[in-house]
């Protein structure tokens, strides 16, 4: 798993753009909070600029991976599956001659980049664990996994440290496997994301974690982002990934319930089944062998 700095580790220019162009202080700064009465929104909502995270937190008891929106006179969560991150075009930069960057594409190439350090113009995008109950509860921190990026390009998603040293990769959609992001609870980051097509993405992510009675809990969601100004916000809010998340909304079992005799742990009904016929054929052999000693003895004594 790889680590989540925090943001106070964070103070950097994102390397596609001219450091002076991003060089304004965050406006939230590391140190924020979240009131445990913040409103979920229920609204259908397309966020252009400012600043949200996603992240978990609890809905009614429920475990959920949502979207902390700043961007409204009064923060609030959203729903995912009613969200679109919209990407302008004032977020194009160019891909620099460096090869610390071939990872994102040829030098020259145009991407759309959500920066680490904030850009007024476009969306700050990051993830917290600063929901008051998954503070409370989750042991240690949480996992958020890529599951699966479906769109006509490639994501990727960095940090760039302030020494200007090497991007340390979280994400790479051209590789087939789950990626995992290791966040520590109480933890506020933002990275950079880079989409190097323009039009509609569907990020599925999952947020694991286990809690401090020693269940598990996880659930999956999909980020909706409309990249470039002639992408539809409409239809990316209206359309279904290719690859949809999980239908359930979150699970929560302990890993003594996994080895248990519910329904759902047993053997598969075929396994029994096939079971139960070689037991049928074994009877049946050890039938028709007895009975052909029976009648071999009886032919002997006639």
């Amino acid at each position: 798993m790889r680590r989540s700095l925090p943001s106070a580790l964070l103070v950097v220019a994102a390397l596609l753009a001219p450091a002076a162009a991003l060089a304004q202080p965050p406006s939230d700064g590391p140190d924020q909070t979240i009131a445990p009465d913040q409103r979920t929104a229920v609204d259908e909502a397309v966020l252009a600029r400012g600043h949200v995270d996603i992240g978990p937190r609890y809905v009614n008891g429920a475990w959920k991976l949502m979207v902390h929106d700043d961007t409204g006179e009064q923060s609030a969560w959203r729903d995912l599956d009613r969200t679109v991150f919209q990407v302008s075009d004032k977020a194009l930069l160019t891909v620099p001659d460096n090869p610390a960057y071939a990872f994102i594409g040829k030098p020259g190439a145009k991407v759309h980049v959500l920066p680490q350090v904030q850009n007024t113009e476009v969306t700050w995008v990051g993830w917290n664990t600063q929901d008051p109950e998954v503070m409370e509860t989750v042991d240690r921190g949480v996992t958020l996994t890529l599951t699966g990026v479906d769109g006509p390009g490639e994501l990727f998603v960095y940090l760039q440290a302030g020494n200007f040293g090497a991007a340390d990769v979280l994400w790479d959609s051209t590789k087939a496997e789950r990626q995992d992001i290791w966040v520590d609870t109480n933890t506020h980051t933002h990275a950079n994301w880079v989409f190097t097509t323009p039009g509609v993405y569907f990020v599925q992510v999952e947020a694991h974690a286990k809690l401090v009675d020693g269940k598990e809990t996880r659930n999956t969601a999909t980020l909706r982002f409309a990249v470039g100004d002639a992408t539809d916000t409409k239809a990316a809010l209206a359309a279904a990934p290719r690859t949809p998340a999980s239908a359930a909304p979150s699970t929560t079992a302990s890993e003594e319930d996994s080895s248990g005799d519910d329904s759902g742990s047993g053997p598969p009904w075929g396994v029994i089944a096939l079971i139960a016929a070689v037991a049928v054929l074994g009877v049946l052999v050890v039938v028709v062998i007895v009975r052909g000693r029976a009648a071999k003895r009886q032919g002997t004594s006639g």
